[in-house]
Formats: structure tokens, C-alpha cells, sequence
């Protein structure tokens, strides 16, 4: 496993890799909610009530800061994040 402590302005996420089978399980995690690859399971998370970002086609934490937002939960879109929208911005919301 990796970890990673990210600066967003005055606050940090924290990254993970876990090196699985075939794939790697990356997930940006903040205070407020956290962004994860394909392996996320919406359904599951929208159940829970969670701030939660689904991205895609990402093999290492550095990719992730990199894409855009797949998917997202109605916690999610109740803080104002969409489909398409840099994770970075994502990053200064969850913080």
C-alpha cells in the first residue's frame, strides 16, 4: 500500500494505492467525503449518505488528481460537485 498526504491551500487528503490482483484501488480521502477509481460502488455509498466521487481509468494516485468526475453521489451533488468537473476543484470541496 501507498499513502500520500496532498496540500489543497491550508488543508490535506490524503491519498492511498493498493496494489490489488489486476487492478490498483486509488481513494482520495478528505474530511468531508473522498473520490475513488472504478472500484466504487455508488449504490452503496448513496445508502450511507456519503460524499462520494467515482473516477475512471486511473492507475496510480497521480492519475487521480489528474482526472474528472465520472460519478457522484446525491451527497455530493448537494455540495455543488458534477460530472465532468476537474478533481482538483473536487479536492478544495472535501478538503
Amino acid at each position: 500500500m501507498q499513502s500520500r498526504r496532498i496540500k489543497i491551500g491550508n488543508k490535506y487528503i490524503q491519498g492511498f494505492l493498493i496494489k490489488l490482483v489486476n487492478k490498483n484501488l486509488i481513494v482520495l480521502l478528505g474530511s468531508k467525503g473522498y473520490i475513488m477509481c472504478g472500484y466504487l460502488n455508488l449504490g452503496v455509498a448513496n445508502k450511507f449518505k456519503e460524499v462520494a466521487v467515482k473516477i475512471i481509468k486511473v492507475s496510480s494516485i497521480k492519475e487521480a488528481l489528474e482526472a474528472k468526475v465520472h460519478s457522484v453521489t446525491y451527497a455530493a451533488r448537494r455540495l455543488g460537485i458534477r460530472k465532468g468537473q476537474p478533481i482538483k476543484d473536487v479536492l478544495k470541496i472535501i478538503a
